[in-house]
Formats: structure tokens, sequence, C-alpha cells
């Protein structure tokens, strides 16, 4: 599962948006994430270029943007709204691996680009769009590129847990679900939350 179905995934029992996502390992390399960290801190603009990843358009003296988390292009003020969207919906994501690197990329992506693209937002210089390219690439990166091997997701509405096993989501109707499959998982990997998660009505099984 990558970051960005987290953007659109919602309870299918009750609908509630947005979820909780656990993290319990990644497929990604952990050389992938050390790769990305270092094109952000060295802030090659040049090499981000060439990703062809974020997309300038002019039209009547407006600057328009896209990329691949916001495909349709937009105004830039609006584009800025909606990855800080984005990023706020991060905040429901709880990495539980033992990857150092993608908790620092998490951490940078909440804080530091968050505060980034605020002040870019507040500062009247929209056209110099290229200063946040870095930020941008990252963001785009964690969220299109990065590959959740295991984790879990969880409304906080119905107190539902859907598991995520070998990169898919398993999101079905309770009818539709094993009992034993799905509390061999939650017993595998209990270790991953914490007691007052496991504690909850956890729905449809709990341990």
């Amino acid at each position: 599962m990558k970051p960005w179905l987290f953007d659109i995934l919602a309870c299918p029992i009750d609908k509630f948006f947005p979820l909780n996502l656990y993290i319990f390992s990644f497929e990604t390399k952990v050389e992938d994430f050390t790769k990305l960290i270092e094109t952000f801190e060295n802030r090659n603009i040049g090499f981000i270029k060439k990703e062809n990843i974020i997309e300038q358009y002019h039209e009547n003296g407006r600057l328009f943007i896209n990329d691949n988390i916001i495909i349709e292009r937009e105004p830039i003020g609006n584009y800025i709204k909606q990855i800080l969207l984005s990023i706020k919906e991060m905040d429901n994501i709880f990495d539980r691996t033992t990857n150092k690197l993608s908790k620092k990329c998490l951490k940078i992506i909440k804080t530091t680009i968050k505060s980034r693209l605020q002040d870019f937002s507040k500062n009247n210089k929209l056209n110099q769009i290229e200063n946040i390219y870095p930020e941008l690439y990252l963001i785009n990166k964690i969220k299109l590129e990065i590959e959740i091997e295991s984790g879990l997701l969880y409304c906080q509405k119905c107190n539902r847990w859907y598991p995520i096993i070998d990169t898919i989501p398993q999101m079905l109707p309770d009818e539709y679900r094993n009992e034993e499959k799905d509390l061999e998982f939650l017993s595998t990997n209990k270790h991953l939350l914490d007691e007052e998660f496991l504690k909850q009505d956890l729905k449809p099984f709990k341990i």
C-alpha cells in the first residue's frame, strides 16, 4: 500500500475519514529512504527537475501547478492549500517500524516542510515555486513511491480495524472476514500497538 491511498480511504462500514494508519513494516528498502533524505537536504533543484514530478504552467500571467498528488493543474495558491491538507492527514499516520530513516522522513514532512509551505504561502512570492521544490519532491516521493508492506488501518468512529497484508489493505465487511486469520495477525503484531489501543472495544474481533 502506498501512503497516497490513505488520503482517500474511508471506513467501508460508516464512511468515516480519515482513518488512522499504523505502519508495521515497509517493502521499500532503507537505502531508498537515504536517497530521498539526501536529495531533500542537498536541495538539488536540477536533479529534482529531471524527475518531472512538479509541472508549471503559465496562463494570462498566472502560475498553475500540478504534481503526482495534486493531479489537476491548480493556481499556485490553491495548490499549496491542497498540499498542506495532504500533510495534515499525515498526522494520522504512525510509524511503528524500526526504520529510523522512515520516521525521519515523516517527521520532516509533518514539521519542517509543513512550516516552510505555510511561510511560502504567506510571503507573497508565490512565483518562486522552485524554492520549495525539495519539499514538494519529498512529499511526492513518500506518498507515491514508498510501499507499506504490513500495517493496520483503524476507524476512530466505529473502532473497526483492517489489516494491511503483503501491501494490500484488507477492508472487507465483517461477514466476509476470517476471524482466525485476523486474530492471528493482531496477536502477531500486538507488540507494535500500545496497550490503550488493544484495550478498546475493537471490531469485529479483539484479542
